[in-house]
């Protein structure tokens, strides 16, 4: 279930911020190139047996590579040598099937924007006057939808409109036949997403080489 998840994850992830599809390179594991300044690579490491992250992180040390570990950090941190450096903020895969997040009603004085014509989703709510309160997308790959950059502007939180971006991109994935909702949330968006019916499937740890300065 975790790999499973874990590929369909890197998989609308690439869909969400248009980089070039994913590349399997072996055990599982995953290769992206992100191409930006101090994330120039990405690998996604579903099964974290010792000897695939020991022999990854020997062959991949170029300053800015990542990584993203289906393990708690303290075992990530085991398992990498010197140069890299483990991120102590937890994360966490979550799924959901897509018809279980319910419609929401969006609030008065905002209104939804919507586009749902290509593989990438992208939902924004605005104020009145146009200005952004929240915003979210989505990559579609393989039957999953792929959530992803879910944010709220800080004056426009505790209004209910992170679920309402979370539902009208659900409602868009189900319409274009994705059925499980996929994504890797922080400890505080990790909150939400229970309160909205995800599940927690497992740790996630990203680790990284800085890149010169």
């Amino acid at each position: 279930m975790v790999e499973e998840l874990a590929r369909a994850w890197i998989r609308g992830w690439t869909v969400s911020r248009g980089t070039p599809p994913p590349v399997a390179v072996g055990d599982g594991v995953h290769r992206v190139d992100v191409g930006l300044p101090g994330h120039l690579v990405r690998y996604v490491v579903p099964r974290p047996d010792g000897r695939t992250v020991r022999d990854l992180a020997e062959r991949a040390r170029a300053a800015g590579t990542w990584l993203k570990i289906c393990a708690d950090a303290e075992r990530t941190a085991s398992l990498l040598g010197d140069g890299w450096t483990v991120q102590d903020a937890p994360e966490y895969l979550m799924a959901v099937e897509l018809r279980r997040i319910a419609p929401r009603t969006l609030p008065a004085g905002y209104t939804l924007d919507l586009d749902a014509t290509g593989p990438a989703l992208a939902a924004a709510v605005r104020t009145a006057e146009g200005a952004p309160a929240a915003s979210g997308r989505a990559g579609l790959a393989d039957g999953h939808a792929v959530f992803d950059q879910i944010a709220t502007e800080p004056s426009h939180r505790r209004r209910g409109l992170g679920g309402v971006i979370m539902s009208a991109l659900a409602a868009a994935a189900a319409a274009r036949g994705a059925r499980t909702g996929v994504l890797v949330a922080t400890a505080d968006g990790r909150a939400l997403y229970r309160h909205l019916g995800w599940r927690e499937v497992g740790p996630v740890t990203a680790a990284y080489v800085p890149a010169a300065d």
